[in-house]
C-alpha cells in the first residue's frame, strides 16, 4: 500500500485518479478548495483517507495546504518524527485556459500563474519530501516559450490560452528539475490528453478513461520505466516534451523566479 496526496482533487482527473488508487487498496488524501468541495469528494470517494482543504490561489493558502498534507504525515509517522513525506505526490491542480483577463490574486500575481506554477512549486519546496513526484503538463505546452521575463503577465496583453500553455511548461520545468535536485525521489511529469473534463470542455477528443491512468501508474508501479526520473509521458508511453523543458539554465531561473514571489527556497 502507498500513501498518495493528490492537489485539486474533488473532481476530473485528479478525483478519477483518486479513485483508481483506492480501488488498488492505496492510501489516498485527496484537496478541495473549499468545504463544500470537500464534501463532495468524500461523497465521491467515501474511502478517501482524508481530504485537505485550502485555496491556492493565495500563498497563504498554498502555506496552509502544505501543513496538513504534512500534518497528516506526521499523524500516521508511528512516533518517528524524521519520517519522510507521502510515497507519492500528483499535482493536478491546476485551472484552464478560459480566462478572459488577467485575474489578480490577494498576493498581486496573476491567478493562472498562483495556481498552475506557484502552487506546485510552493508545495514541493514546503512538503516533507516524497518519494515520487508527479506533474500534469498539457499537450499545449510544445508550442510555447517559458516566458521567464514575464511570469506574472504584466508586461505582455493577456491572451489565456497562451497562459494555460506557458504554466504547463513550467510545471514540466520543474518535474525536471527536481529529478536534477534530488536523485533519491522520483519526479515525473505527464501529459493526460485533451479530455472533456469541466477544464476540457465537451467537445474535447481525447480517450476519457487513459485520461487519469498515466498519473496513477507513475505513483505506484514497480515497473522499471515508471521509477525512471527525468521522464514525460503521455499514456504510459515516453514523450518528448518542449525542448526548452530539458534546459537545466532555465529551470534554475524558474525555481529562483518562484523562490524570490513567494520567499520560500526550493530546498537542495
Amino acid at each position: 500500500m502507498s500513501r498518495i496526496f493528490i492537489t485539486g482533487s474533488s473532481e476530473g482527473l485528479g478525483l478519477m485518479a483518486g479513485q483508481l488508487l483506492a480501488s488498488q487498496g492505496h492510501e489516498v488524501v485527496l484537496h478541495a478548495r473549499n468545504a463544500k468541495r470537500a464534501a463532495d469528494a468524500r461523497h465521491a470517494l467515501p474511502q478517501v483517507a482524508e481530504v485537505v482543504v485550502g485555496d491556492v490561489s493565495t500563498i497563504a493558502g498554498m502555506r496552509e495546504v502544505a501543513a496538513q498534507a504534512d500534518a497528516y504525515i506526521g499523524a500516521h509517522a508511528d512516533a518517528q518524527p524524521d519520517v519522510a513525506g507521502f510515497d507519492a505526490v500528483i499535482h493536478n491542480v491546476a485551472v484552464g485556459y478560459r480566462e478572459p483577463r488577467r485575474i489578480t490574486t490577494a498576493d498581486g500575481l496573476a491567478h493562472l500563474f498562483a495556481i498552475n506554477t506557484l502552487a506546485p512549486y510552493l508545495l514541493t519546496a514546503l512538503m516533507r519530501r516524497p518519494k515520487r513526484l508527479i506533474y500534469l503538463s498539457s499537450g499545449m505546452h510544445h508550442h510555447v516559450d517559458a516566458n521567464l521575463d514575464d511570469l506574472l503577465w504584466t508586461s505582455r496583453r493577456w491572451d489565456g490560452s497562451t497562459a494555460y500553455a506557458e504554466s504547463k511548461l513550467h510545471d514540466a520545468m520543474l518535474a525536471f528539475a527536481m529529478a536534477r535536485r534530488w536523485p533519491d525521489t522520483v519526479s515525473s511529469a505527464l501529459e493526460p490528453g485533451w479530455v472533456s473534463t469541466r477544464m476540457g470542455g465537451r467537445g474535447a477528443p481525447d480517450d476519457m478513461d487513459l485520461a487519469h491512468r498515466t498519473q496513477a501508474w507513475l505513483a505506484v508501479s514497480e515497473d522499471a520505466q515508471a521509477r525512471r526520473s527525468g521522464a514525460y509521458w503521455f499514456h504510459q508511453r515516453r514523450l518528448a516534451p518542449n525542448p526548452q523543458a530539458l534546459v537545466a539554465a532555465l529551470q534554475d531561473r524558474l525555481l529562483a523566479r518562484c523562490a524570490e514571489i513567494s520567499g520560500v527556497v526550493m530546498p537542495t
